[in-house]
């Protein structure tokens, strides 16, 4: 399991003048620590995250912990645009910079962050072989590939002998066609590692909101039913019980069964200590069926539909 820091900085999630009072950087650096000691190192980043402040927090986060960044796995994204023409030289810089933010000499996963078809996968896999080669990523990734995008890049980034680490896509209980529509299969069948990113539904999974008591604001892609949401949570409740666990941290574990690496946000300690609760023990085939059972299919918005009906 690994941190999302999507909400690290981001501007929604502030008040005037700055983060909110649930949320600052004090918060933060505890659920980076929090995570720290629960065995979690992977931290998901993105230059887009709060317009390069999410890369920021964590750049200060690692310089003021000496000696822990030998333990992380530090992943960031690059966001290429159609006008971007150049892919190959726009991929290094962006990645020059976000390791100016995060105050690093390499990375170790670099991602793009989302399919451009306005560039030939041929380009694309140009530009992430030549930041493998020039020693500024460990490893390189996708985000929102559909599995015809995936094979694709991966056989490209092969014929460079460039291994496609990972992609990253949506995933959770509440949305779950890149498990029943082939996607994970196509990626299980290359080698390559699907993070899933919104593990639990935007918060929703865990169990906190009702339908009396939706969700606060904004939360972007995904707009699920909650009613919908209570039915799931129900049964993420009824199988944690037997495990004294959390519907949240069943969420996550149901994904760990399925082969997904999920990325839970944590905007502090408590947020990182309840996502750890996901490792360390097992559901039961009859429990995984059920969980299956509840997923549900074909809530999804028209843009969630949008990333997995190209390619």
């Amino acid at each position: 399991m690994g941190v999302g820091c999507w909400a690290w900085g981001d501007r929604a999630t502030w008040g005037v003048g700055g983060y909110d009072t649930a949320t600052t950087e004090a918060t933060i650096a505890e659920a980076f620590e929090a995570s720290l000691d629960a065995g979690v190192t992977l931290f998901d980043t993105a230059e887009v995250y709060g317009d390069g402040e999410s890369e920021r927090i964590l750049g200060r986060l690692i310089a003021a912990n000496p000696g822990v960044r030998d333990r992380l796995v530090v992943a960031t994204q690059f966001l290429p645009l159609p006008q971007k023409l150049d892919v190959v030289r726009a991929t290094r810089e962006a990645l020059e910079a976000s390791l100016g933010r995060l105050g690093l000499d390499r990375v170790d996963l670099y991602q793009l962050h989302g399919p451009i078809h306005l560039s030939r996968p041929g380009s694309r896999a140009d530009a992430l072989a030549a930041v493998v080669e020039a020693g500024l990523a460990g490893a390189v990734g996708v985000s929102n590939y559909s599995a015809g995008e995936t094979r694709a890049i991966h056989r490209e980034l092969a014929a460079r002998g460039v291994a496609l680490a990972t992609n990253q896509i949506e995933c959770s209980l509440l949305r779950s066609r890149p498990i029943t529509q082939g996607l994970l299969g196509t990626c299980r069948s290359l080698g390559v590692t699907p993070l899933a990113y919104s593990p639990l539904g935007q918060g929703r999974l865990t169990g906190k909101y009702t339908v009396a008591d939706p969700p606060p604001g904004r939360r972007r892609f995904s707009a699920h039913p909650m009613a919908s949401v209570e039915k799931a949570v129900s049964v993420l409740r009824e199988v944690g019980d037997a495990h004294d666990r959390t519907p949240g941290q069943t969420a996550l574990r149901w994904l760990i069964h399925h082969g997904l690496v999920p990325i839970p946000g944590a905007k502090n300690a408590k947020q990182a200590a309840q996502n750890a609760g996901a490792l360390g023990w097992e559901l039961g085939a009859a429990e995984l069926r059920t969980l299956d059972e509840a997923a549900l299919l074909g809530k999804e918005t028209p843009l969630n539909r949008l990333f997995w009906q190209h390619g």
